[in-house]
């Protein structure tokens, strides 16, 4: 069993690597980085360029309302992150989905975003 979760986790990094090769973040236009772990979820702006990143946001934050379920906490995480960037200018980003498949927890994050007037 343990041989399946380490090729799961390995396929997942070689098709993030995969999506990151083609698509880059500016500051203009950074990338919005997708991260989930068991319990909760991350998302990040990052600036290629510099190398740096320019803000976060978590479900362990305060700063994202997040209760009740995964995908609750998923699209409280996606408002936030719209919200952190509107208020620093940002008004367009390049999805990263991190190798993850586009469905449930991700594609909640995403359409919340965009709910909040994040542009992809």
């Amino acid at each position: 069993m343990a041989d399946k979760q380490i090729f799961k986790k390995k396929a997942r990094v070689r098709r993030a690597k995969r999506v990151r090769a083609r698509i880059r973040g500016t500051a203009e236009k950074p990338r919005l980085v997708v991260h989930k772990s068991l319990n909760h979820i991350y998302a990040q702006l990052v600036n290629d360029l510099d190398k740096r990143t320019i803000t976060g946001v978590s479900s362990l934050e305060g700063s994202a309302d997040a209760k009740g379920k995964k995908i609750e906490k998923a699209k409280a995480v996606g408002k936030a992150i719209a919200l952190k960037a509107k208020e620093m200018g940002i008004t367009t980003v390049v999805f990263d989905r991190s190798g993850y498949l586009y469905h449930g927890k991700v594609k909640a994050l995403a359409d919340a975003a965009r709910e909040a007037g994040l542009k992809f």
